[in-house]
């Protein structure tokens, strides 16, 4: 499923709104059978062949050339001084500012004790996970900023061991700029590996020093489909889609910006949906004709032109109050709000990867690490269960109890007959005899 109304919900609000453009009658991006079939058989040869099934690939997929696959500690150290100024201070920037944020959310998931009865004591201690694998994405379009999201937020949240893999540039060495990005995040180790033979190697122990604990980073539909198949074997970050963008705006918006922010992620691909929902259809025709005038002029026209074409749609809400209805149904990865009285939908919506407030509050700038917080996030209607990565997911909330002997009765007494009611005898005799011990 993509980013879509839901039947039930345009039923309830029948009448209070219109499209003044609707995506095409194309099926939203899905899960390939080719794809499935293709990875399942990827998986099987490499869990039994192990690293030749790995090699295999690589020289098929990746044009693997027999060198090293694992990066040298001062190569990847090197990284950024073959980089452009400008570049290299950009990345320095999203790597500085995407690992304050986590360490501010970090300091604020506390463990904590509580008495909640006389002898009984009850804790959370938040426990990074032992070791994270980051697939890190360096194809046509190169995901720089994608290591400040896994492996910076890892190692701000205390993971001891992060490996990271890349694919190689066509040269055969890594994308350098992707390296930096790694190195400043805190990588501990990186290895020239592409797509499927990637992620399986981590997760099998085919690389580093053994199977990772957690599989990180975005990819493409291999790599996802990877993921949901690797899923069990190691714990993953989430499963999202192609990327998506929502906007909510009024008579205040700038239709060249909101054009503008539209196509700034309908660039991620050409099934990635963007949708714009207005109180004005004023609004809503001007949007529409910026963004037919802005297609034309930029450089990936020929991915976010079919997005627009097969997956955009512009909706005209009666009032604020359908317009977040229907925003909160489409449940988008990122969202925009541009109108008069921002905090109103704010306040009102809950349904969101991330949320971008006001004029000056672009997406892009979340894409790049600019913001600090991480831009990956659930898609698919995925943000009406669940959020998006963040230094929490990399934390085990492990729970524990202390009780002493004064605690007994009040617990004893009541799973003693709890147990019993369910023909739970090995259950009951737990308390039982403690119980008697108690009263001797």
């Amino acid at each position: 499923m993509g980013m879509r109304y839901t039947s039930a919900v345009l039923a309830s609000l029948e009448g209070s709104f219109h499209h003044l453009k609707s995506p095409s009658t194309r099926p939203a991006a899905q899960r390939d059978p080719k794809v499935i079939e293709t990875v399942s058989s990827m998986l099987s040869d490499i869990q039994a062949r192990g690293m030749d099934a790995v090699l295999d690939f690589a020289r098929k997929l990746d044009h693997f050339d027999g060198r090293d696959l694992e990066l040298t500690s001062a190569e990847i150290a090197a990284s950024g001084s073959k980089l452009p100024d400008d570049l290299r201070a950009a990345i320095e920037l999203g790597s500085e500012r995407t690992r304050a944020f986590a360490a501010t959310t970090r300091s604020h998931l506390a463990d904590f004790e509580v008495e909640q009865a006389p002898g009984l004591v009850t804790g959370v201690r938040y426990i990074p996970v032992e070791r994270v694998g980051a697939y890190l994405p360096a194809g046509r379009f190169p995901l720089t900023a994608s290591a400040f999201m896994t492996v910076g937020v890892a190692k701000e949240a205390g993971v001891p061991s992060v490996i990271a893999c890349t694919p190689p540039q066509p040269d055969g060495g890594p994308n350098q700029a992707v390296v930096y990005a790694a190195y400043l995040s805190g990588v501990d180790r990186v290895f020239l590996l592409g797509g499927v033979q990637a992620l399986a190697a981590m997760a099998y122990g085919l690389v580093g020093d053994q199977p990772i604990d957690m599989l990180v980073g975005a990819g493409n539909a291999f790599v996802a489909e990877a993921k949901r198949q690797l899923f069990g074997t190691v714990a993953i970050d989430l499963l999202a889609g192609p990327s998506e963008v929502a906007v909510i705006a009024d008579d205040v918006a700038d239709p060249e910006i909101v054009a503008a922010d539209l196509l700034g992620q309908a660039e991620h691909g050409p099934d990635s949906p963007a949708a714009l929902v207005t109180t004005s259809e004023a609004l809503g025709k001007a949007v529409i004709a910026a963004v037919e005038r802005q297609i034309p002029t930029l450089s990936t026209a020929d991915i976010c032109g079919p997005a627009w074409r097969d997956y955009g749609v512009v909706t005209v809400a009666k009032d604020r109050e359908t317009a977040a209805a229907l925003m909160d149904d489409l449940a988008p990865e990122h969202l925009e709000i541009i109108t008069e009285d921002d905090d109103w939908f704010f306040q009102r919506l809950k349904n969101y990867g991330s949320l971008f407030i006001g004029p000056w509050s672009a997406v892009t700038y979340s894409d790049k690490g600019m913001a600090g917080t991480n831009h990956t996030l659930p898609t698919a209607g995925g943000a009406k269960h669940s959020a998006g990565l963040s230094v929490s997911r990399y934390l085990k909330p492990l729970t524990y109890q202390r009780l002493t002997r004064e605690a007994t009765p009040s617990c004893a007494l009541a799973v003693k007959v709890m147990s019993e009611s369910e023909g739970l005898s090995a259950h009951a005799a737990t308390a039982i005899r403690r119980l008697a011990i108690y009263q001797q």
